[in-house]
């Protein structure tokens, strides 16, 4: 469950960075990736992008809520799952830290969860 709760903050900062942040933080985070005049053309895009982030960090919020073990379990599996697909689809779409970033922690999680 600490690896949810750290994985769920981490999508929580992707919806702050590319919702509310964008033309700040994100030239920051995403500069090397994207030139400068991008970020307000693409603030939409961004914005969208971290709704959905959102979504992820609501579900496995959602986690710690669950009473019943075997959908708490499903639950978490699902969530996870979707993150990884998405950190996968983002390393080799966007760029390969992503894969770092966000699919590789949410595959440890994952097999922690499987393993408990």
């Amino acid at each position: 469950m600490i690896l949810i709760g750290c994985i769920a903050a981490e999508h929580v900062f992707f919806l702050w960075l590319e919702m509310f942040a964008w033309e700040t933080a994100g030239k920051k985070a995403f500069g090397d990736v994207l030139p400068e005049q991008l970020f307000s053309a693409t603030k939409g895009l961004a914005a969208n992008q971290g709704l959905y982030n959102g979504f992820l960090a609501g579900g496995l919020i959602w986690t710690f809520f669950i009473t019943d073990s075997v959908w708490k379990e499903n639950i978490s599996l699902f969530f996870l799952g979707c993150v990884i697909i998405a950190g996968i689809f983002g390393g080799i779409t966007a760029g390969r830290r992503i894969l770092f970033i966000q699919a590789l922690p949410a595959i440890i999680a994952l097999l922690f969860v499987l393993l408990k």
